[in-house]
């Protein structure tokens, strides 16, 4: 049995890669990766069967994916009755100290400039099938022969699957988000300039025409029904949100790596003695922010630390 923890323990994290890419829920994938132990140590306990398994991983990644796929089937009900705009638990992590990419395949996903905050959300608009499809293949690089086998189709079934995702994110209204760390450093410094100016012409020119500005607060705190949409109408909304944060005075940040993307962790003082923690994540494309997205539910950012000293306003990008 230890033989056996050793072995999955070095496979958790390209597991909990998968799993929150399909889920969009740290929680929700932290259960399915729990389940796959389950499973893996009740199967491949005894010597014989585990020999059997040549391919740890993909037999790891296959149990993984159709329970995250069973989740995902039951989750639609839940997802339609979510107060206001729904945004994924955003995974939380410090700056790095070069903008390399690590060799292994789950860690380059944390990190591929193409993932982050607005790829998950435009996840949400594909079936269970088709995102489990595409976040297997196109992210993960799983050949079709096992998706078709995590999805009881055919491989050509999992290959239309996954072209059908494919066009869903790479849809003319999707955000796009293609800047290296530097760029996102670049444009996000002169987005809390422009904020910090308060001149919405200068936030004009750093949001691109078809920005889309999503607040996901859980029924919490006011935030906006729907997602807001082009440079002016998200201009206004952010420049009037900072306004009061600023007159209320005590908002806090500091720059995190969200979904792999840059953003930042903020904390904000409530009139009614309650401390608001924010995660804001960005999409970034040839020079302009495509996606602007502000995580407030306490039950999604609750868990996270709370800021140290060194946290302030404006944050050091």
């Amino acid at each position: 049995m230890d033989e056996l923890a050793g072995e999955f323990e070095a496979e958790r994290g390209h597991l909990l890669a998968v799993a929150q890419r399909m889920l969009g829920s740290r929680s929700e994938a932290e259960d399915a990766v729990q389940e796959t132990w389950l499973r893996y140590s009740g199967a491949l306990a005894d010597p014989a069967a585990r020999a059997r398994v040549r391919d740890l991983r993909g037999w790891l990644t296959t149990t993984c994916s159709r329970l995250c796929l069973d989740v995902l089937r039951s989750a639609r009900v839940r997802r339609e009755a979510y107060p206001g705009q729904w945004l994924p638990e955003p995974v939380v992590t410090g700056l790095p100290a070069t903008d390399g990419f690590a060799p292994d395949p789950a860690e380059r996903a944390v990190r591929a400039d193409q993932l982050g905050t607005a790829l998950l959300v435009v996840l949400e608009r594909l079936t269970p099938e088709q995102r489990v499809a595409f976040v297997l293949h196109d992210v993960f690089a799983v050949p079709f022969g096992d998706v078709a086998e995590v999805l009881a189709v055919t491989p050509e079934a999992a290959r239309q699957l996954a072209s059908r995702g494919r066009r869903a994110v790479h849809g003319p209204d999707a955000p796009r988000h293609t800047a290296d760390l530097a760029e996102q450093r670049r444009v996000l410094t002169a987005f809390v300039a422009a904020v910090e100016s308060g001149e919405l012409d200068q936030l004009v020119r750093v949001l691109a025409p078809d920005v889309v500005s999503i607040g996901d607060a859980g029924g919490h705190f006011p935030a906006a029904r729907r997602p807001v949409v082009g440079a002016e109408a998200a201009g206004r909304l952010l420049l009037g949100l900072f306004d009061q944060a600023r007159r209320r005075g005590g908002l806090r940040a500091r720059p995190v790596l969200v979904d792999g993307v840059l953003g930042w962790q903020a904390e904000l003082p409530r009139p009614d003695g309650r401390t608001m923690r924010m995660v804001t994540s960005f999409a970034v494309h040839e020079g302009r922010i495509t996606g602007v997205f502000n995580q407030l539910n306490p039950e999604k950012v609750g868990e996270l630390p709370p800021l140290g000293p060194e946290a302030g306003w404006p944050p050091r990008l």
